[in-house]
This record gives structure tokens, sequence and C-alpha cells, in this order.
């Protein structure tokens, strides 16, 4: 019967049999540290002491040849059982093999490296030992068998080459060794396997075979560096002529490989070498012309390096352009759309004076327009085709190459989402001064029609207005204001012209039409501009019924005073080609200019009362409207009268009112406030009654 507590997993023993104590951590009470310490070093080198010396088995030793013959047949046992175990590791059947050699059985040898070799052959590591124990017991027979194995079965393992090359150069078997590297080539090996085939054949001095080795090279691997060493072997013997043909031919073949830019240096140092700075120069332009500018930094700099040391001072600024160039190449390969870049090398072309190669940077320049049709990513892209229009007509003088590059230019532009008024104005004076005007006006009318704007409005109108078509500058007017009808200065200067026709009364019925308008962006110059033209007119009674049609719409502080100053000055231009005798006329202007004061007065009393009783929060607009008065009142010397005014002006307090923020209140700030003569009556009168009120209170209390 199994226990309560008993676990079948267990056995049926209780946990507290199966668990395991163990031993309660120490506590350190003295942390200090101990006074001898022992280092890790001193670990190791106790611990390598105090090994026990390893077990070795005894020495061996053979007396006689029956002991031998068991030694041998043991270890053959030994080596047969470990190869029927681990038949395809390689390292067992070499100790095999090793060690039948040190037994001299060198048959007995050569049948361990065959079975190993039917196991895998295609280990390149088998053949090199082999052949290795063949050679190093001379048996070069035998040894060359194995080489012309391996090199059969593995024609591709570059290292049995050169061994079976090696032994066969080192019998002096030149005429063999030559045999095996033909055979090598056929299977056109890499670049250093040909390299070997002509250092070989020039340690023995066969120039001749060593260039068609060259030859051969070149064909097998048409590669720059393959023609580099071929021209550089003909510069060693002193062959110039072939020399430079090898390099003439491999720029035939190699223009446009990647790697032609090492061909073009090597081909410029070599006739700069041969003293040919003319030719080198030529090569160096050649190649700049025909590689990509991407891969043409060393050229560049080589170049300019070669200029500064034989060139004169235009061929030096031509190699410091070039390098410009290929610096503003490389910025806008890296970005196409920054137009700076574009700006900047341009500009280098059109100071080189070369228009072809000018023109081709402007079209590769506007070909980059900008992804999205917003006008802020145009806005510095459009100027590459004003610079390029003005080029063309300035500096090339090609007015139909201009023509076209307006043309183009407004094609691009997306009309219906934004335009330029720039460029269409800039096309429309191209053609006024081709004297197109026929054409000037069809493009400025299509400005209008697609894309009108104030800037089209204004230069079209004055330059019909400078032709002389009045006509035309009317219907130009009443398109602009159809477009924009709240635009006060188009009416301003609508008005403008019929007054400088004098056509009065066309003039003001556009000023009335204008100020009719239920919205204008500036309505105060308007008025000010149909006031001031009503007032040239001499029409004061209209100018009076203006000003009083203003003051019904607004009545800011200016208009006050601008009427008061007008009422005061109106007199001026009124009655000025009277006939009578010199006294009457000094009483009847006397008399002409107490009215205007008079009806002056009456405006800024007008004023005063208003701001008194409507706004009379408006204190210092007030104040200022009172001292302008007070100015006024001074000016008209005897017939003004001060006083009038003087009374009616406020006294200045400094006050103190408190700062409030968002957080609360944060301080005080000084204030000047205006204390007009009513006010202080008021003032005094609800002291009185304060006073009065607490008098009252204090009998009451008594009682």
């Amino acid at each position: 019967m199994a226990t309560k507590d008993s676990d079948p997993s267990l056995g049926f023993l209780t946990k507290k049999e199966t668990e395991v104590k163990l031993p309660r951590p120490t506590r350190v009470k003295n942390k200090t540290p101990a006074p001898i310490q022992i280092t890790a070093e001193q670990i190791l080198r106790e611990a390598r002491e105090r090994q026990e010396a390893e077990i070795r088995p005894p020495k061996q030793k053979i007396t006689d040849s029956t002991e031998l013959a068991d030694y041998r047949l043991r270890k053959r046992k030994e080596f047969e059982d470990l190869i029927r175990r681990v038949r395809w590791n390689i390292s067992v059947w070499i100790k095999y093999a090793q060690w039948e050699e040190s037994q001299k059985d060198f048959n007995r040898a050569r049948s361990v490296w065959e079975r190993a070799l039917e196991v895998d052959y295609r280990n390149h590591t088998l053949w090199l030992k082999y052949a290795e124990v063949e050679m190093k017991n001379k048996f070069i027979n035998h040894a060359r068998n194995v080489w012309d194995r391996a090199v059969t079965l593995l024609p591709r393992v570059d290292q049995l080459w050169y061994k079976y090359i090696h032994m066969e150069e080192m019998l002096g078997n030149v005429a063999g060794a030559r045999q095996i590297f033909e055979r090598w080539m056929t299977w056109m090996p890499d670049q250093q396997g040909w390299l070997s085939y002509i250092k070989f054949e020039i340690r023995y001095n066969e120039m001749e075979r060593a260039r068609g080795i060259f030859e051969r090279f070149v064909q097998c691997h048409p590669k720059v560096g393959a023609w580099i060493r071929y021209a550089k072997f003909e510069m060693k013997n002193g062959e110039v002529a072939r020399a430079r043909n090898c390099y003439e031919r491999a720029i035939e073949k190699l223009a446009d490989d990647e790697d032609a830019e090492q061909l073009f240096l090597a081909f410029a140092e070599f006739e700069e070498r041969c003293k040919e700075s003319e030719r080198a120069r030529c090569i160096y332009k050649f190649a700049l012309d025909h590689i990509p500018k991407g891969r043409a930094e060393d050229l560049y700099r080589k170049f300019v390096a070669f200029e500064k040391q034989y060139g004169d001072k235009e061929g030096i600024e031509d190699a410091i352009v070039g390098k410009r160039r290929f610096q503003y190449e490389e910025e806008v390969r890296k970005n196409p759309l920054n137009y700076d870049s574009w700006f900047d090398y341009i500009r280098l072309e059109e100071n080189t004076g070369n228009k072809a190669r000018t023109r081709e940077v402007y079209e590769r320049a506007i070909a980059n327009v900008p992804p999205a049709e917003e006008k802020r990513y145009w806005q510095r892209y459009i100027y590459l085709w004003i610079n390029y229009a003005l080029y063309e007509e300035l500096e090339a003088e090609d007015a139909e190459r201009t023509r076209d590059v307006y043309r183009e230019c407004l094609k691009l532009i997306p009309h219906d989402k934004f335009s330029f008024a720039k460029i269409w104005l800039m096309a429309g004076q191209f053609e006024i001064r081709q004297l197109n005007l026929k054409g000037a006006r069809q493009i400025l009318g299509n400005a209008i029609g697609k894309a009108p704007k104030d800037k089209i409005f204004k230069k079209y109108i004055e330059i019909e207005l400078q032709l002389g078509n009045i006509d035309r500058c009317r219907k130009l007017y009443e398109k602009y204001l159809e477009w924009s009808p709240e635009n006060c200065y188009a009416w301003s200067k609508y008005a403008e012209l019929e007054k400088s026709l004098s056509e009065t009364e066309r003039a003001r019925a556009i000023f009335e039409l204008a100020i009719a308008q239920p919205a204008l962006d500036m309505p105060e110059l308007l008025w000010k501009a149909y006031i001031d033209f009503e007032i040239s007119e001499g029409e004061f009674e209209r100018t009076r019924e203006l000003y009083e049609r203003l003051l019904d719409r607004t009545k800011h502080l200016k208009v006050w005073i601008s009427y008061a100053k007008f009422e005061a000055s109106a007199m001026v231009e009124d009655d000025m080609g009277s006939d009578l005798p010199e006294d009457d006329a000094q009483e009847s202007i006397l008399e002409e200019k107490r009215q205007c004061i008079e009806r002056a007065r009456r405006v800024f009393e007008k004023a005063v009362n208003y701001f008194r009783t409507s706004a009379p929060e408006l204190k210092e607009e007030r104040t200022m409207l009172l001292e302008e008065w007070l100015n006024m009142e001074s000016s008209f010397g005897e017939l003004g009268d001060v006083s009038l005014v003087q009374i009616k002006l406020p006294k200045k307090l400094k006050k103190k009112r408190q700062i409030v923020t968002e957080d609360g209140p944060s301080g005080y700030e000084e204030y000047i406030d205006y204390l007009f003569p009513e006010e202080t009556q008021t003032t005094n009168l609800k002291i009185l009654e304060a006073a009065y009120r607490w008098k009252k209170q204090k009998t009451s209390d008594d009682e």
C-alpha cells in the first residue's frame, strides 16, 4: 500500500526523500581583502607544475628480420583496418603510403597511392603528394607519369601545371617544359598562367616567342591590363613603334571598356616618356571626349598636371575648365533637380564661348522638369528657360531659336494650375524688339485668356498706351476690371486715363462704378483719388457730397481731418478771376476765408460730437483731432480762435493697469489716459453724491 505522500512518478518515494539538499551559502562577514592575493597567472602556473607526466608507450627495438616482418604485418593490418572503417578519409591513405615509403617498399607505396586515387581522383592534394614522393626518391619517369595523368584529369588546377613545369625546368628539359606550357595554353588559363609562360621564354631570351605568346594572350584575354603589359614589354625591349602600335590597337578595341581610363592614362604617360607632348595632349582630349564623366576623375587630374607641366596659359585654362566641368557633371548626376548646379554649369559653358556645348547643357537642364505641379517647385526651374531665351537672343543672336524657346516654355507650363507673368511679358517684349507687333499682341492676348495677372494687364496697357491705341486701352481696362472688379488700382488708372483725355464725365462715371462695388481691396485710395479728381476739377459741392457719402460709410479720424482741411482751403481755388476793385476784392476774399473757416469748424465740431457721444472709448483719436484743430486755428492767424479748442482739450494722466496673461496676473504697466472737461465735472458730481450718501447713512445710524 503506497503512503499518502508518495508519488508514483518518483518510484513511490516522498518528495522529501528525493529532495536535494544544497549546502547553505556561507555569509562572509569580513569583506576586507586578504593579505596575500592570488593571481590567475599563479593558479595556472601551479596547475601546470602539478600536472603528471604523459604516459608514452615504450620504444621497441627490432633486432632481426622476423621481428621486422611481424612489425610490418601488424602495422599494415592496422592501416588496412583503419581504411576499411574510414575509406573516404584521405589523410589515412596519405599516412599509409608515406609509411610504406619509409619502409622503402616503393611498389607497395605506389599501390596505396593508386588505391587512394581510385577513391577520390579529384583531390589535387593526393596527386601533389604522390608526385613529390616520386620526385624525392628520384623516380623521374614515374613522376612524369603521375604529373601527366594529373594534368589530364584536372586541367583547371593551375598548381599541378606549375609543379610539372618546374620539375622539367629543374631537370633542364626546356623543350619539355615549353611543350607542357603549350598543352596548358590550349585550356585558356587565367592571366597568371600566360604571364608565367611569357616569363619562362624571357628567361631563356626567346623574345620573338614571348611576343607571339603576348599576341595569343591579348586575344584570349582582351582586357586593358593585358594590352598595357604587352606595350610595357615592347617598351622595355626598346621597341617604341611596336609599343605605340599596341596602344593604338588596344584603343580601337577597348575604347568603350569600363577600364578604358587606365588604358588612356598609360598611353598618355608612354607618349610623355617619349617626349611627345602633343601626342599626349591629343590622347588626353580624345579620352575626355569619349569616357563618361563619372569615370574620368583620375584622367582630369592627370590632364591638369600635364598641362601645368607642358602647356601654355590657354591649355592650362582649358584643363581647369575641364576639371570644373567634371565636378558639375558629378553634381548634376547625383541630383538632376539641383537647378543651382545647372546654373553654375551653364555659366561655365557660356564663359568658354562654345555655343554647341552651351546649348547642349541648356537642353539637358530644361529636360529635368519638376516632378510636382506646384509653383514653389517651378520657381527656380523657370529661370533656366529665361536664361536660355536670353542667351539665344543676346549671345547667339538667333531670333528663331529664341522664339522656339519661348514657345516651348509656354507650352510646358500648366497654366490651369499656375503661370508665370514674367515669361509671357518677356515673350511679348521680344516680339516687339523684333518689330512683330501682331505676334506680341497675340502672345499677350493668350496670356490674358489663359492666365490673367496684374502684371500682364499693366504691361499690355502700357504698351498700347505708348502706341497711342486708346480704344485698345479701354478694352483692356474693361477686361482687367471684369477679371478683378475689387482692384482699386485698376479703377484709379482707368479713370486717370479718361481724365488725361479730358473725358471728365467718363472719368466720373468710372469712379462712381468703382465706389459702388461691394468689395474693394484698398477703398481708401479709391476715395482719395475720386476726391482729388473733383478738387482738381474745381467741383467743391461734389467734393462735399463725396465727403458726406464717405462719412456715411466710415467715421475714421483721417476722413474727418481731410474733410476739415478741404473746407479750410476750398476758397483758394474759388473766384480767382474776379474783376472787382482792389478794396472790394480784398473784402470779398476775407469774407470767403471766414466762411471757409466756419465750414471747417463745423466739420471739427461734428467730429468731436461724434467721438464724444458715439465712440467715447476712442480717447486718443479724439485728442489727435483736437490737436489738429488747434494747429489749424493757429495757422489761420487773426481769423483763428485758439480758445475755442483749448477749453475742449483733455488732461493727460499716467495710470497703471494690471497685465493679465494666460497664466494669470503678471505685474502692472503704465499707460496714458485722457480726462476731458465734461468727464471732470461728472467726476466732481459723483464725489458730492457719495459724500451726501455717507452723511445720510451716518445720521440714520446715530438715530
